[in-house]
């Protein structure tokens, strides 16, 4: 599906010329963000999820933007789109948001985007650091962004998702059923798994059903040869119920 949007001589740009991540690290937790927020909400039609997509809130001004490395934005259907113009959402705007460091990420371009996400209406936002194994967390509270106290253990209020922040450990996020968040190799392995594990199950039922009819052969079998060895009794004058 994708959205109309009305013509304008104004040009949003889809790219903004920046990478998507500057290392793997970052790239696969990006990835295993967009990935598993997809799964969580896969059955809804109407929660709209994106990776390092630009969002232009204010119509008319193409140069304030931002490209959240994920984000969330809860009814608003799913479909295409080649950036999220929040005029043509319905003046929603994404109520979560994720964002990776790096290396390269400079604390001042963080003040920046944590700005932006409080002046335009985040709900929630939280800040991954794979290389320090931490997240940060806000939720708007009185109309502003303020800083989660304990994000160990802490469940996002609109997604439903669980954060493990255990020192010196990897950073853990688990689905509201309580599936843990994966890469797309971990997503791979799983699934090959099952593949195999379902293969195994069907083999099994395969021999057992062959067991059970050959089973019931030998006893088809028996009961012939029963019959018959009945009938000669019977032919000599034995009653084979009298045996």
């Amino acid at each position: 599906m994708s959205l109309a949007v009305s013509s304008t001589e104004i040009d949003y740009p889809s790219n903004d010329g920046q990478p998507m991540s500057e290392n793997t690290l970052q790239f696969e937790w990006i990835v295993a963000l967009k990935g598993s927020l997809d799964r969580v909400f896969r059955d809804d039609p109407n929660v709209f999820v994106a990776g390092d997509l630009l969002w232009y809130p204010e119509q008319g001004n193409n140069k304030l933007r931002t490209a959240p490395d994920a984000m969330v934005a809860l009814g608003r259907p799913k479909g295409y789109r080649s950036s999220y113009m929040q005029w043509v959402e319905g003046n929603i705007a994404p109520q979560v948001v994720f964002e990776v460091l790096s290396p390269g990420n400079r604390a001042g371009e963080m003040t920046r985007k944590y700005e932006f996400y409080n002046k335009y209406g985040v709900e929630e936002y939280y800040l991954i650091d794979p290389d320090e194994h931490t997240v940060d967390g806000w939720t708007r509270r009185s109309g502003v962004l303020e800083a989660v106290e304990s994000i160990d253990g802490w469940t996002s209020p609109l997604l439903g998702i669980r954060f493990q922040v255990s020192e010196g450990e990897l950073v853990k996020v688990f689905q509201p059923d309580g599936l843990p968040f994966m890469t797309y190799s971990e997503v791979v392995t799983e699934s090959e798994e099952s593949r195999q594990l379902a293969e195994q199950l069907r083999e099994r039922a395969d021999q057992e059903s062959a067991r059970a009819n050959q089973a019931s052969v030998r006893a088809e079998q028996e009961s012939v040869r029963a019959d018959r060895l009945a009938a000669k009794l019977r032919e000599l004058g034995v009653d084979p119920t009298q045996l």
